[in-house]
């Protein structure tokens, strides 16, 4: 103790001592315990997947430079303090970001989500407290060639997590919406289905080096209490009804269902009405139907009594002085008000036609050529006559508000992609059966999910990629109107087919890892895990190959398979191809290119012959060309048909003796129909019209 108070400044006491030697405890114990220590710091080396290892370091966090400010408030605002000091450098904080973008797509729509989302990571990445909760378990070493130093790459680490905070986490995702595909947005990041995924599994997979994002292994271990002498990350976070700040509201009711409140109740069923016993509104219809019957079969039978008394039987021989019963009145011969009407109407009928026939046998030449005038004008009609073949004019009013508000999102942000669509079965093709190794249930395999049939199914395919159409002097491909999501950076066009999990590549499609013994992996294998994970950049197999088709998205299994029972994708019975393409408002030139390359397709498609493939198939087009198609079919039809129907009734009303007279209601007939498509050309009742027209004439 003398010898430790005399190190003591003189005036300072025995405080000063006491600190100092608290002090010299302090150096004594491992640098872990200190609050500000870190795992590691910058970058160096690369994995296998082209990412960068990080670097070992046990030392205090660094200044971030200046030049850093901007992006660390945009990401981990939390560590905006003091001199900024932190576990990571410029390099690290990019690639953070760049490793958020693909979830911020899908959980940025609840702000509470991604703020816990991104906490979990910044603490990761930067915190200055690394030490209290990363443990370094795997390192490489590495030679710097830049600073010609060597340096420890870290290839392992133990990432310690509060379970409290892994849950709450998980609950303000759980509920979040990807609304381009109408799936919750843990189904794409989770790498397994919505229903199997917690909060355990999800951030497993997020830190599993078999995802293809993560660089090297982290293993996440859950607890709430200190364990191997590590301190859990266990940040405060935000549910998903809580705003993260004054400036940022809750997550929407379709994000979080606690943002909803209780569902309303609905009301109580109305008491039911009853009469005698039985529900009223049966006894009323019994009751009237009843009554009706009896006023009938009464009215009936009263007009069978009187007439039984005043008339005789019809087949009774007509004689005057037996016509009238002896209670009837005697016929006094005076005519009713009736008969004469209908003489004087008669009368003049006959009159007027008689002196209109009379003055057209006198003037025939003058009467001709004005009807024929007549004829020729009114039959300029059909100079005007268009023929409506798309749905969209013939199924709904102009002035609908389904079509105003149609008319408004195309205006604004374009219409609706145009779909080309395929439907293929392998009828002569039998399922197979696949036994996982090294172990599992055998799972059956539809007859169009076989290596087989997936590689024809490929060849028809990429032909179709190659159809060439022409319009205009100019030749028109696939890639020319085809949906293209990510372009410019990705031109691939958009394909919703199974085959997309494959790359629509023959040589993925053939890829298997096996020995002399056993096949480890195969498309089988691959398929399995794609139609649960669509969105996956690496299946987890020993292929490791993604999920992701080459246009950037991800193909959902229920859009791609057809004939599957629940979720047993694996025994479809149909393969579904779905080509989007762009779609045009206002714009004949384009619109006329894709409709083009349709006709092109359908006519390939129609003419395509494989023995082993049964193909049905649909264009945007192919409605119009149906409706365009029957209505030009039906036209020999309906005339034939008015043909005869005028032959039969001039025939069996005795007005064609002679062929000259055959002849002359023939080009009667087709006058009257050019005068009636003038008149009636806007009128929907026109064959109704027509037809009225010759029965009448007839």
């Amino acid at each position: 103790m003398g010898r430790l108070a005399g190190l003591v400044r003189p005036g300072c006491g025995w405080l000063c001592g006491l600190s100092l030697a608290f002090a010299g405890l302090l150096a004594l114990l491992p640098g872990r315990v200190l609050s500000d220590s870190c795992v590691w710091y910058g970058q160096c080396g690369n994995t296998t997947y082209d990412k960068r290892y990080n670097c070992e370091y046990d030392g205090p966090p660094l200044p971030l430079p200046k030049d850093g400010y901007e992006l660390l408030q945009e990401l981990c605002p939390s560590f905006f303090y003091g001199n900024v000091s932190l576990c990571c450098d410029m390099s690290q904080l990019q690639d953070l970001k760049t490793n958020l973008e693909l979830p911020l797509q899908f959980l940025s729509r609840c702000p509470s989500c991604f703020y816990n989302f991104v906490n979990l990571f910044c603490e990761l990445t930067c915190s200055p407290h690394q030490s209290k909760f990363l443990n370094v378990t795997g390192t490489l070493p590495y030679y710097d060639p830049v600073s010609q130093e060597n340096k420890t790459s870290i290839t392992e680490l133990t990432y310690y997590i509060g379970e409290t905070f892994a849950n709450a986490m998980y609950n303000a995702c759980k509920d979040v919406e990807a609304p381009s595909s109408n799936v919750k947005a843990l189904g794409l990041l989770c790498g397994r289905d919505v229903k199997e995924c917690n909060a355990i599994n999800w951030i497993q997979y997020m830190f599993s080096k078999d995802n293809g994002q993560t660089p090297f292994t982290i293993t996440p271990v859950f607890s709430d209490v200190s364990t191997e002498g590590m301190t859990p990350m266990n940040n405060a976070t935000k549910a998903c009804n809580e705003s993260v700040d004054d400036f940022t509201g809750p997550c929407s009711c379709q994000d979080c269902l606690a943002v909803c409140g209780p569902k309303p109740e609905p009301p109580p069923p109305p008491t039911p009405w009853l009469l005698l016993g039985l529900d009223a509104m049966y006894v009323i219809m019994w009751i009237s139907y009843m009554g009706f019957l009896l006023v009938f079969f009464a009215a009936v039978l009263g007009v069978w009594c009187y007439r039984k008394r005043h008339f005789v039987s019809e087949y009774t021989p007509i004689d005057s002085n037996i016509a009238y019963s002896v209670n009837s009145h005697q016929n006094t011969g005076d005519a009713s008000w009736c008969e004469r009407l209908g003489e004087r109407f008669e009368n003049a009928l006959r009159v007027t036609f008689t002196s209109w026939g009379a003055f057209c046998v006198r003037n025939p030449r003058p009467v001709i050529v004005f009807s024929l005038v007549i004829i020729a004008m009114c039959s300029s009609g059909l100079m005007f006559v268009k023929v409506t073949t798309n749905p969209i004019d013939l199924w709904s009013s102009p002035n609908s508000q389904a079509r105003k508000e149609k008319e408004y999102f195309d205006t604004h942000f374009g219409p609706f992609f145009r779909t080309e669509q395929l439907i293929i079965q392998a009828p002569n093709t039998k399922p197979e059966i696949y036994s996982p190794y090294p172990s599992g249930a055998d799972v059956p395999f539809g007859p169009p999910l076989t290596k087989e049939i997936l590689h024809q199914v490929l060849d028809l395919q990429e032909a179709i990629e190659n159809i060439v159409a022409h319009y205009n002097n100019d030749t028109i491909m696939l890639k020319d109107i085809c949906l293209a999501p990510l372009s410019p950076y990705n031109n691939n066009c958009t394909i919703l087919s199974v085959l997309n999990y494959f790359q629509n590549s023959h040589s993925v499609l053939d890829r298997t890892d096996n020995d002399s013994f056993f096949i480890y992996a195969d498309y089988h294998s691959h398929f399995l895990y794609c139609v649960q994970a669509p969105a996956s950049l690496n299946d987890t197999t020993p292929l490791h190959d993604p999920c992701l088709g080459t246009f950037g998205g991800p193909v959902f299994p229920w859009l791609a398979l057809g004939g599957y029972d629940g979720d047993n994708y694996n025994n479809a019975t149909a393969l579904v191809i779905t080509f989007p393409v762009k779609n045009f408002y206002n714009d004949t030139g384009k619109l006329m290119k894709a409709l083009a390359w349709e006709k092109e397709f359908l006519n390939f498609v129609k003419n395509y012959k494989n023995p082993n493939l049964t193909i049905s198939f649909s264009a945007e087009r192919s409605i119009e060309d149906e409706i365009n198609r029957e209505s030009n079919g039906d036209v020999n039809t309906v005339l034939i048909s008015y043909v005869v129907m005028f032959v039969y009734i001039s025939i069996a009303l005795g007005h064609i003796k002679s062929a000259r007279r055959f002849l002359v209601g023939i080009l009667t007939f087709v006058m009257e129909l050019h005068f009636t498509v003038k008149i009636f050309q806007n009128n929907q009742y026109f064959p109704e019209i027509c037809i009225l027209g010759l029965i009448m004439k007839a």
